[in-house]
């Protein structure tokens, strides 16, 4: 077992698998380098195995991802985020069947790898999830051929609607990779969600308006916009500092309005802005600053919610979600 920080155990039944694809979108230009004529992005999987096959989980970050990430804070071993300790069996075999699918997207300069604690949750409950690594939006992505890029759209006064959309773009050629080839004759294209924090939550809300295939969406704390009439169901949870109703981001209360579909607002007291991904829990283990509420108890409350709102609305069942103290339900 690694000496090193420690994701808390999946609550689910099933074993599970991860693997990586790298994706060439060659009809689009890179956004934000404009020396690359195509967009090229990395895209984690995880799913329900067969069983756990092989001695190693899944590393968390490379190297040179983690020497980014942790430029500049208080933390001795630079290195030290190669040492999470997850849970998923590298290219473990897939478990038989058609699987919902969960697209995620995470925060702005943040990697995909800070989903893991609820990618691991939703596949060993049985989904298929895919978390997007939006290049050159990551303080540090690492291709398969070494290279590492970092955020060139981390610059002062970044347009996030600008950034939005080309996410929402990047979905929809993922989903389009996605639903061909084996990937696709093991997803049920009927039941497909997107998750994301931060500006990933904005981008939920876009690519639901830009692609009718996804039929459920969350925003995990993330400033976004719905400037039309989003018919399907939307969840936010957030921090009540920012996003209860009178905090200092008024948009979800403009938002909610054209959120016209089966919709739930929840905050949840004792969390900051990354308290709904894993740097709720690797914060503490790193002795770096954190929010209130415990750290276990701050993902436990985010994976309960998500499990209820995604069995909800992909599998049609009602998963029961017990009374959290710290969850206050808004309804402006």
């Amino acid at each position: 077992m690694s000496a090193g920080p420690a994701l808390p155990e999946p609550t689910g039944s099933k074993p599970i698998g991860t693997t990586t694809l790298h994706l060439i979108d060659k009809s689009r230009p890179d956004p934000w380098n404009p020396e690359a004529d195509r967009r090229e992005l990395l895209v984690s999987l995880w799913y329900p195995a067969k069983k756990a096959t092989g001695a190693a989980t899944a590393p968390y970050l490379t190297a040179q991802e983690s020497e980014l990430v942790l430029k500049g804070l208080p933390v001795a071993q630079k290195d030290v985020l190669t040492k999470v300790r997850t849970h998923a069996r590298p290219k473990a075999p897939a478990a038989g069947g058609k699987r919902p699918l969960v697209v995620m997207s995470p925060g702005f300069s943040f990697p995909r790898a800070t989903l893991t604690s609820l990618a691991e949750d939703f596949a060993s409950r049985g989904y298929l999830v895919a978390a997007v690594e939006h290049t050159y939006e990551s303080v540090a992505t690492t291709f398969p051929d070494g290279r590492t890029t970092t955020c060139l759209a981390c610059v002062d006064g970044q347009d996030h609607a600008k950034v939005a959309e080309s996410r929402a773009r990047d979905v929809r050629f993922v989903l389009d990779e996605l639903t061909k080839g084996d990937w696709g004759r093991r997803i049920d294209r009927s039941r497909i969600a997107m998750v994301g924090h931060s500006i990933g939550g904005y981008s939920a809300a876009q690519a639901m308006l830009a692609d009718g295939r996804i039929k459920a969406g969350v925003n995990l704390d993330g400033t976004f916009r719905v400037e039309k009439p989003l018919k399907r169901p939307f969840m936010l949870i957030g921090a009540p500092k920012s996003h209860a109703p009178g905090g200092t981001d008024e948009s979800w209360k403009q938002a909610w309005p054209n959120l016209d579909g089966w919709k739930r607002w929840i905050t949840v007291k004792g969390t900051d802005h990354s308290a709904f991904v894993d740097y709720a829990v690797l914060r503490p283990q790193l002795g770096l600053p954190a929010q209130e509420l415990d750290g276990m108890r701050a993902l436990e409350i985010t994976r309960a919610h998500l499990a209820g709102f995604l069995d909800r609305h992909l599998l049609g069942k009602r998963t029961p979600v017990k009374d959290y103290p710290e969850v206050t339900v808004h309804n402006p």
